[in-house]
């Protein structure tokens, strides 16, 4: 990818399996309802596949109530994780975070193996917005002082990380896991760049020389 100085990533099923807290928050929201855990999951998987994977149309669609999320519950991170992002920090490039999380994140990074690695952390909970809303990625191109074309957004939704990236000239790379990999292209804003099925696979879409093509 050539230019690219920055790679920002998602947190939850971009670089953490969020599998374990999610049964947690999806007890929790079904608790006293007669909704069988197995229709509240075939719904989720069916509103994912039509394009929106978030928790607020499966709980629309039901008409529930949210409930707190459990970060604690998350699970280790992906085991190619930590190696892929060490890679591309050995090969010149400098990396950030820009998700939708609660806050205490850069504590949850170091406490599972990933703390030191990003240069720039921007989440939901520092600024008051959520992802797809421009105003945060424009929060962290100021903050990593680079252009949208110096930079890549790498994430599982299409809704939340690949459209909002594109629209404002970044470069976009999907990874295949967690419900956002269900999901299809919409349009064109949707139309990810690269698409890798693991973090294994991103350092081959960056070059050893950084702002070259391999």
């Amino acid at each position: 990818m050539r230019g690219v100085k920055w790679i920002f990533f998602d947190v939850g099923s971009t670089l953490v399996d969020e599998t374990a807290a999610y049964r947690r928050w999806a007890a929790e929201v079904l608790a006293g309802t007669d909704i069988a855990p197995a229709e509240f999951e075939a719904q989720r998987r069916c509103l994912a596949e039509a394009g929106d994977p978030g928790d607020g149309a499966v709980l629309a669609r039901f008409g529930l109530s949210d409930v707190p999320w459990h970060p604690e519950e998350e699970e280790v991170p992906f085991p190619d994780a930590a190696p892929a992002l060490s890679e591309l920090r050995r090969r010149g490039y400098s990396l950030g975070i820009l998700a939708n999380q609660v806050a205490g994140l850069p504590e949850r990074l170091a406490q599972r193996g990933m703390g030191g690695l990003f240069a720039v952390i921007v989440t939901s909970a520092d600024f008051g917005v959520k992802k797809p809303d421009s105003a945060l990625f424009e929060a962290t191109l100021r903050q990593a002082g680079c252009l949208p074309a110096e930079a890549a957004m790498v994430g599982d939704r299409l809704d939340n990380d690949i459209a909002p990236a594109k629209r404002l000239g970044m470069r976009t790379v999907r990874i295949l896991q967690g419900y956002g990999a269900l999901s299809r292209p919409r349009n064109g804003w949707e139309e990810p760049e690269e698409t890798v099925r693991t973090l294994a696979e991103l350092p081959g879409l960056f070059s050893e020389d950084k702002g070259e093509t391999e």
